[in-house]
């Protein structure tokens, strides 16, 4: 079993920094992130924290943007409107071959990663009195499949194919946003939802913690052969205790989150963001529980399936990395 990480795909070019003439065209970057209380928003909001507290040095402004989560970030990075998103690394990969989500507009050549962050296990809940052990008991009940243009609903939409149900399969098939799934299980609107987040992650403790909703193993043939067959996924375990009520370890599997960002973005820019973030790494690490274990040589290579951006290959070759 290999661990929770995935290809790397780095492309090692040399550069050289812009001129500070040339960051002080750009003096503002966003981050597009996820809803408000997911693990994304927190990186991001971690990230323009550290940027902005350099800025006397670089003179860039980060902003942090609560977005529709991976999907979403990727085509409005690729439309311009955005500096730099999160995204899980199915979707980097799915963008960088114009497979899935992106099969209509194509590859998306100018696509550039900066570097993933934490393993991100596909976390499905469900109401403690649905007696659900396993996934396909979700069948005749309402569930939760994510928002359109989120990573978790391409990673259900996946799942689903491999056990060959439908979303006919479900009596109620709801399209919440995570910021909602919580209180939709515990109102009983709702007996389940899945949610690919690093954990702990505020909006799966809720519901565990409000009405005692329970975690849901992921796991069997159909999951083997999904890990086996894409190389962005990987089997993953939630630890036993991580939420209220969840006392025993929870097989699943999962992706990892990765930044991303385009090659029209200038090369200062990048190289200013990545130092923000290794530059402060220890700092970085303590802003959210999810960046506990997570090592600097790992994310320069574990998820990456777009070319790095070479204002980031610049600071890694600096330190050493590459």
């Amino acid at each position: 079993m290999k661990k929770l990480t995935v290809i790397a795909a780095a492309l090692a070019l040399g550069s050289t920094l812009l001129s500070p003439a040339a960051v002080a065209q750009q003096k503002f970057v966003t981050i597009g992130t996820g809803g408000v209380t997911g693990v994304y928003y927190a990186a991001g909001g971690a990230i323009c924290r550290l940027m902005n507290k350099d800025r006397a040095k670089h003179g860039i402004r980060c902003s942090v943007e609560s977005t529709a989560a991976s999907v979403y970030n990727v085509n409005t990075i690729k439309a311009g409107e955005l500096d730099f998103g999160v995204a899980q690394s199915d979707v980097q990969y799915n963008a960088v071959k114009g497979l899935a989500q992106f099969k209509d507009g194509g590859p998306h050549a100018d696509l550039r990663a900066v570097f993933s962050v934490y393993p991100e296990p596909l976390t499905v809940v469900a109401r403690k009195e649905a007696g659900v052990t396993k996934f396909e008991d979700f069948k005749g009940k309402r569930f939760n499949v994510g928002n359109p243009g989120s990573g978790t609903r391409a990673t259900i939409d996946m799942l689903m194919g491999a056990l060959g149900m439908k979303t006919s399969d479900f009596t109620l098939t709801s399209e919440l946003k995570p910021d909602e799934h919580g209180a939709a299980l515990c109102d009983n609107k709702i007996d389940g939802f899945a949610y690919v987040v690093g954990s702990p992650a505020a909006n799966i403790q809720d519901p565990t913690t409000t009405c005692g909703a329970k975690l849901v193993p992921i796991s069997g043939p159909a999951v083997d052969k999904l890990v086996k067959e894409y190389p962005y996924f990987a089997h993953a375990t939630i630890p036993g205790g991580m939420y209220p009520g969840n006392p025993d370890a929870t097989k699943t599997f999962g992706v990892t989150a990765s930044f991303v960002t385009s090659a029209k973005v200038p090369d200062a820019v990048v190289y200013a963001m990545v130092s923000a973030v290794f530059d402060n790494f220890e700092d970085f690490k303590k802003l959210h529980p999810a960046f506990a274990n997570i090592d600097p040589k790992d994310m320069i290579s574990s998820g990456l399936s777009a070319p790095l951006h070479p204002g980031a290959v610049k600071y890694y070759k600096e330190k050493g990395w590459m």
